[in-house]
């Protein structure tokens, strides 16, 4: 899932199992039949569960059987209904990837979205399209993969994504094609239960991966979505996931912050008395940032910070010469600029005590400048 290296020893072998769970043999072919062996392998990265074994050979189309349920298409009405009624999507464009026959996609219909579904198999699209629903022959296997549909406001895949070799990539591309306040409701089998209730039995070489609540979310968050929530439904059997399409963060604050310290700083810098004399107590990382963003070099003398290893060197960028704190009486300045984060109150008190006490002092705070 993340790349990550495969632990050298299987957690579990599972020998003479059924080598799928779809397209049984047939009475000419079963003498031909042959279980496997399934090794049951975790990552040393990220410890997603997943099978070593390679894909069955239809593990891009989608079969469904309990689809048909009364119970299921009851429990699904209700479940599109209210997804739709929380986040207003009145006939929004939706994605179903892996949408098989049509089975959800006339109920996705029904909820009142506008569905488009997205199956490998092209007799199953065909299907689709005699039952007047919109969907296309594909798969996603690229994460810059465009779709013509697109894009669409709502993201759906019920119990797909364990099918899937590199569901990352897949997810991906379907972030991708999702507005920009895109939804989605994503499912998989939920192997929390299987661990709970030891279901050995649940291993298939259909499902390539096995995800914990905590695996799937973590998933989610590396293909670009951010996990609303997650929660164990259908009896335990599924793990539903409610995501949205993950925003840029907005740091416009930041920028309008600095500006508003910048021209604080150079009106303090302004009104500085006497010859106007400035030194910068401080030469952390914040303070050396600040003395470059706010282009102090060129208003202040020189820098002083008690670190024996920093004196004598210059501040990255602006250019200050750093000197002990003693340089404070031997070239006396106006005025001391502290920026020494949580030690300036400390610093502040030892120069009204220790130095010139006509000096002028001011501590640049998280919330502004402050004279003391």
């Amino acid at each position: 899932m993340c790349g990550g290296a495969l632990y050298a020893e299987p957690l579990l072998t599972l020998e003479n199992m059924p080598g799928a769970a779809q397209f049984m043999p047939d009475a000419d072919s079963v003498g031909d039949d042959m279980g496997v062996n399934l090794r049951v392998r975790q990552c040393s990265g990220c410890g997603a569960i997943q099978l070593s074994d390679p894909p069955v050979r239809y593990y891009r189309e989608v079969v469904r059987a309990a689809a048909y349920s009364p119970e299921m298409a009851v429990y699904r009405r209700e479940q599109f209904a209210a997804f739709v009624a929380e986040y207003g999507l009145q006939d929004a464009a939706a994605l179903e990837i892996g949408c098989g026959r049509g089975e959800y996609l006339s109920l996705l219909k029904e909820a009142g979205l506008n569905p488009h579904g997205l199956e490998f198999n092209p007799g199953s699209v065909a299907a689709c399209i005699e039952e007047g629903l919109t969907a296309s022959e594909g798969y996603l296997q690229r994460p810059d993969q465009q779709l013509a549909a697109g894009p669409f406001q709502a993201v759906f895949s019920f119990n797909f994504i364990e099918h899937m070799p590199d569901p990352v990539k897949a997810l991906r591309a379907a972030c991708l094609n999702l507005t920009d306040d895109g939804v989605g409701l994503l499912e998989v089998p939920n192997f929390d239960m299987i661990l709970r209730d030891k279901l050995f039995s649940e291993f298939i070489g259909d499902h390539l991966l096995y995800f914990t609540e905590q695996s799937f979310t973590q998933m989610l968050g590396m293909c670009g979505f951010e996990v609303i929530r997650c929660e164990q439904t259908w009896h335990d059997y599924i793990l539903t996931a409610h995501v949205r399409k993950r925003q840029r963060t907005d740091l416009s604050e930041l920028g309008a912050y600095r500006q508003k310290i910048h021209a604080d700083v150079h009106a303090w810098l302004d009104a500085a008395p006497g010859r106007g004399r400035v030194a910068v107590w401080g030469a952390g990382h914040q303070a050396l940032a600040v003395m470059s963003l706010l282009g102090l070099g060129k208003r202040c003398d020189y820098v002083v910070d008690s670190a024996p290893f920093k004196q004598g060197r210059f501040t990255p960028a602006s250019h200050l010469e750093i000197f002990a704190p003693s340089q404070l009486r031997e070239d006396p300045v106006d005025a001391v600029l502290v920026m020494c984060a949580s030690y300036s109150d400390e610093v502040a008190r030892i120069l009204r005590a220790e130095y010139d006490p006509n000096l002028t002092v001011a501590i640049l705070r998280e919330d502004g400048l402050e004279s003391v």
